[in-house]
């Protein structure tokens, strides 16, 4: 579906939770978008919408009958994705769907293969692909600044108070660290560092006590022969999380850290710190080594997301992180989530 010339994008907002609002303030800090509706059940989200003076809807069966968006944003509980994207390719109606794209990769696989038969754009909210400086890493790691990638090590340390898992789903498989926060970070390391093709893992849920786990430890192997180490926890009083080290969200106070340490050959490369380790001249532990910055200008990626949805929208581009990218990323954390539960190596192939 493209859009008149000139006209604003329509875009309808399916969950008014956290991630749905800041999906509204994206839109608003867009040009070319326009919000054109909430989609929520809760009487808070009617009352929500009223303050904004746009148009509620209980159900995107409703907002699609009514013809009011030209796109939508799936900003729903994890296990309404599938159902309520795939809602969106039965209309024509490109979708911007929150990460995971689904909680389990057969389902995902459906509604990927449904939108690409009708041709209908999806893409998954891997919004951290859109900032400036992840272009800039992915730059300088394609021109060899840092040799072959040998070594990758993750952190998602971070502490969610109590009163954030008063929402009952939040509790529940599917709504943990590593699907919540952690796909995030596996995204940037398949985008970064190329495929993982291996995984090992071990899960805990031993502080809070809740269905799904608290904490995750993973070990990856990467198709170009890279070894990598990331952990995740959501009761860890620590710095060292891209929500915390990134600024991308003014919510979380930032901190002066990395959280991704990536080794290679030629140099070393600090994330978000933006730096590069290098040995001016030998290679060699006993050398002095020299660090410069990787440079990049500061943008949120969330408005940056929202405006290359207007265009996919508007006149049809590629998404920067389509339907099967998203169902890539999801088959390494199904493959963390099986590997923790069987203690065994889970090798991934495509398809």
């Amino acid at each position: 579906m493209m859009t008149d010339v000139g006209a604003p994008v329509r875009l309808a907002v399916a969950g008014a939770g956290l991630m749905g609002k800041r999906h509204v303030a994206a839109i608003g800090a867009v040009a070319e978008a326009r919000l054109a509706a909430i989609v929520d059940p809760s009487a808070g989200a009617q009352q929500y919408a009223g303050g904004l003076g746009v148009p509620w809807f209980p159900c995107l069966e409703q907002s699609i009958a009514a013809g009011v968006a030209d796109g939508v944003i799936v900003a729903t509980p994890n296990h309404m994705h599938v159902e309520n994207a795939l809602e969106c390719v039965a209309a024509g109606l490109p979708a911007l769907v929150e990460k995971p794209i689904c909680v389990e990769v057969a389902s995902a696989g459906r509604l990927v293969a449904a939108a690409e038969a009708a041709g209908v754009a999806l893409l998954v909210g891997h919004h951290r692909r859109h900032n400036p400086l992840i272009a800039a890493a992915k730059g300088e790691i394609e021109r060899g600044a840092i040799g072959r990638i040998v070594a990758v090590q993750g952190m998602a340390w971070l502490y969610k108070p109590d009163d954030y898992f008063e929402t009952a789903w939040r509790r529940q498989p599917g709504a943990g660290p590593v699907f919540i926060n952690l796909i995030h970070d596996i995204d940037l390391l398949r985008h970064l560092c190329g495929e993982i093709v291996a995984v090992q893992a071990l899960e805990s849920h031993g502080v809070r006590g809740n269905p799904v786990e608290d904490s995750a430890a993973i070990l990856l192997s990467f198709e170009n022969g890279a070894l990598g180490t990331v952990t995740v926890s959501d009761t860890v009083v620590g710095p060292w999380s891209w929500e915390l080290t990134a600024g991308e969200n003014p919510d979380y106070p930032k901190t002066d850290e990395a959280c991704y340490l990536i080794g290679g050959t030629e140099g070393s490369l600090e994330l978000p710190k933006a730096r590069i380790w290098r040995y001016p001249g030998v290679r060699s532990w006993w050398q002095p080594m020299d660090t410069c910055k990787v440079g990049s200008e500061p943008a949120d990626p969330l408005v940056r997301q929202m405006a290359h949805f207007c265009a996919i929208v508007r006149d049809g581009i590629e998404p920067l992180v389509c339907g099967r990218e998203g169902l890539r990323t999801l088959r390494v954390v199904e493959a963390v989530k099986i590997a923790a539960r069987t203690g065994e190596t889970i090798r991934l192939a495509e398809g």
